[in-house]
């Protein structure tokens, strides 16, 4: 990306498309996923505000029961829509009010059409700028990048030149990542990626993280994060094993797969949760950087330090 900030890897296009492969083979479903309806959306968005989205499903199929339009939902009795939310316990019950008045203002204000664009949506009472933009992209795929929580977590971890700012640009780094004409799927992926691969306790190889090869915090065992202020114990992280395979080469010369892991962790099991699978994955992001050779010889890999 010729004008974009040089914290974006130079194959920019390799990293959208890795995200964006991930999220397509693999997601939650969630089924305001599966809609383009903007009022559907909003109600997913309106709920989902410091509410687990586990929880969120029941309650946004009863309401679309209750009221399934915007339509619906503005001709309603206000106390109605409050009572609901209290009966579902989602908190904070000026959001109800809030969406009952967004309702209304579609159908008073916009003949029934919700607005296509943040700013337009941002005018509904009660919808912010995270919500505008978040309807806009999922309903129209015409919205900016998001930046919420997991997002601003996914790109400090991924970019390390975010560390030494005190107000990281997280805004202008998500929209240059955004692929143009794409905030669909893409809020959705990025999204996707922090709260499955990328929360506080990082998943990188269990969630099959599309972007080990260019993390900053994968590559050098460092997970802080905005919120995640301390870093994690050197002890048992994935950086203290890349040393332990480069000392055991070191001092071997090379070792086949199953008699490198027990040099390297006492708890190596072939088979288990840090086995072969676990031990490979270290090896070829230690082959990919040049520090490794892997080969194969009757039928077991053999790695070695590149020389």
């Amino acid at each position: 990306m010729e004008d974009g900030p040089d914290t974006l890897p130079a194959d920019v296009d390799a990293v959208r498309a890795a995200l964006i492969e991930w999220y397509e083979t693999d997601h939650r479903s969630y089924p305001w996923r599966e809609t383009e309806d903007p009022y559907e959306i909003l109600v997913s968005e309106v709920m989902s505000q410091q509410t687990q989205l586990d929880r969120v499903v029941e309650a946004w199929h009863a309401f679309l029961d209750e009221w399934p339009t915007a339509e619906a939902l503005a001709e309603a009795d206000r106390a109605a829509v409050v009572g609901f939310w209290t009966d579902h316990s989602l908190g904070y019950n000026n959001r109800a009010k809030y969406l009952h008045e967004a309702a209304r203002q579609v159908r008073d204000e916009h003949d029934g059409e919700f607005p296509r664009t943040p700013d337009g949506l941002q005018e509904l009472m009660g919808v912010g700028p995270y919500t505008a933009n978040a309807v806009a992209s999922f309903a129209f795929n015409n919205g900016d990048a998001v930046v919420d929580t997991n997002v601003k977590r996914v790109l400090y971890r991924a970019f390390s030149e975010l560390h030494d700012k005190e107000e990281p640009p997280y805004q202008h780094i998500a929209d240059e990542l955004l692929p143009k004409g794409r905030s669909r799927v893409w809020n959705n992926a990025i999204m996707e990626l922090g709260a499955v691969a990328c929360g506080k306790t990082p998943r990188c190889d269990e969630a099959g993280c599309p972007w080990r090869e260019w993390c900053d915090a994968y590559d050098t065992g460092d997970f802080t994060a905005p919120d995640v202020p301390t870093q994690p114990s050197f002890e048992g992280s994935r950086r203290q094993f890349r040393g332990r395979v480069v000392r055991a080469l070191n001092e071997y010369g090379e070792l086949p797969i199953d008699e490198l892991g027990p040099r390297i962790r006492v708890d190596y099991s072939p088979d288990g949760e840090y086995g072969r699978a676990w031990l490979r994955s270290l090896l070829e992001d230690l082959s990919d950087e040049g520090m490794v050779q892997l080969t194969e010889r009757d039928g077991a890999v053999i790695a070695r330090l590149q020389r």
